[in-house]
């Protein structure tokens, strides 16, 4: 991966590491319910134990989202969500906390804004980088070129699906960290992690990838012990959002400090 200079989600992950834990990476959508609400709700992850926080652009015809991501996303853009408020959601937690702030989303709104424009304004709200789920490498050179100019990191997700060839050019293009998809399909709450999340994690990590995180389908502390085993972070997203939707921003808190429990590896290998 390159690291022309230092990144936020890199350092998060590393000061996780030292500790002898997993990184807690913890998503919510920006406005959901309202703007401020999901301002607060990221302090909330970030006081609780979270390392890393995604903040998600709602979007009206999302492709990986599962139905309550779907149902959170839905509710912001009819209370007025407008895609430039990622920028107040971004500016809102990072003033308040250490935490590294990504945004999560498909590429359409970054291009409609412009992709320069669009980095340089997470870059001054103190953003990290973006996660892009519907991003190729091979299709990213704009991308690319803005996050080096604004020092922002670029997350790309690697799947069970992925060839050899193709998570290969997906480690070299990330920064910060690469994102592992454990399942084929939508978000949401699961029982069990997918058994294919380990070859994932490992497949990437033979192709030079120093850190990477598992997300889809996490939802509970021994789903993150799980995972913390092999895998440098683990991302838990519908299981918070349910948590905000239920029982507001002491819910999203509580849930947090649950969660981080599974984090040490020794715990996790035990």
């Amino acid at each position: 991966m390159t690291e022309q200079f230092p990144s936020k989600s890199a350092a998060a992950i590393d000061r996780a590491k030292a500790e002898g834990r997993a990184a807690l990476v913890g998503y919510l959508p920006a406005g959901y319910p309202t703007v401020q609400e999901s301002i607060e709700a990221g302090i909330a992850l970030a006081r609780n134990g979270a390392d890393l926080i995604e903040i998600g652009i709602p979007y009206s015809d999302p492709v990986m989202d599962g139905p309550v991501i779907q149902a959170a996303t839905t509710e912001a853009i009819s209370n007025g969500f407008r895609v430039a408020n990622v920028f107040d959601v971004v500016a809102g937690i990072t003033a308040a906390t250490d935490a590294a702030v990504l945004v999560m989303t498909y590429w359409n709104p970054v291009m409609r804004m412009g992709v320069d424009e669009f980095s340089r304004r997470l870059a001054e709200a103190g953003g990290a980088g973006l996660i892009t789920p519907d991003l190729i490498p091979d299709e990213a050179s704009e991308w690319f070129e803005a996050s080096d100019k604004y020092g922002l990191d670029r997350v790309f997700l690697v799947a069970p699906s992925s060839t050899p060839e193709r998570l290969d050019m997906t480690v070299k293009a990330s920064r910060g960290f690469v994102y592992a998809v454990s399942i084929m399909g939508v978000t949401g709450t699961r029982q069990s992690v997918s058994s294919s999340a380990e070859d994932v994690v490992a497949h990437a990590h033979a192709a030079g990838a120093e850190r990477v995180c598992v997300g889809l389908g996490v939802s509970n502390p021994d789903h993150v012990r799980e995972i913390a085993a092999y895998a440098d972070g683990v991302i838990v997203g519908t299981a918070l959002v349910a948590a905000l939707r239920d029982g507001g921003v002491d819910a999203v808190g509580q849930l947090t400090k649950n969660l981080s429990a599974g984090l040490g590896r020794a715990a996790a290998e035990a």
